[in-house]
């Protein structure tokens, strides 16, 4: 079975070579990722993975992955900021509190579909203004859920998490796993 990453992220390409994988090909759906008025963030980012996997055709002999992730706050939803004003918005917002980190990943082959979807708490330390525009000036912020990076230098305003760092960073590792083993695809874990 051929592994096909249906996402043109780079953290998800990097996440999968922990398990020992490498993409036979790598295929992101173009979709609308626009929520909908009322959706909760867990239906939101599962939907969006099912949707880009259902994007895409798969063969019989490919295994497609696709997934998606968003940050939380309260009942609102923080996906990638449009520019530097919201991304210190989102960081204003998340700053001494704690939010949910949704990852939804969705796994087609001809047979059908599996999905998957993982929670991680997050709690952000108080931060200054220091804090806030040292950040905006790395621009790390741009193209990340919630308007920062984890695996980067956003890991220092995060004193604890509650779940799966891999999800945060953008796919839960062991759930990926289990889920492509079902398929027949194993990794070199």
């Amino acid at each position: 079975m051929k592994l096909i990453l249906g996402s043109a992220s780079p953290r998800r390409r990097e996440l999968l070579a922990q398990l020992g994988l490498d993409p036979f090909d790598v295929r992101p759906a173009d979709i609308d990722e626009t929520p909908l008025k009322g959706e909760a963030a867990r239906d939101y980012v599962a939907r969006m993975a099912r949707e880009k996997a259902m994007a895409l055709d798969v063969a019989d002999d490919e295994v497609l992955l696709s997934a998606d992730t968003t940050v939380t706050c309260g009942r609102r939803i923080l996906g990638k900021p449009e520019d530097e004003k919201e991304a210190a918005e989102f960081l204003w917002l998340l700053s001494g509190r704690r939010h949910h980190v949704f990852t939804a990943v969705a796994m087609r082959t001809a047979q059908g579909l599996r999905e998957r979807l993982v929670d991680t708490v997050v709690k952000f330390k108080p931060l200054s203004d220091e804090d806030v525009n040292g950040y905006l000036a790395s621009g790390e912020w741009r193209g990340k859920a919630g308007g920062y990076a984890i695996q980067g230098r956003g890991g220092a305003f995060v004193p604890w998490i509650q779940g799966s760092f891999t999800a945060v960073v953008g796919l839960p590792l062991a759930e990926t796993a289990t889920l492509l083993a079902s398929a027949g695809i194993r990794g070199d874990v």
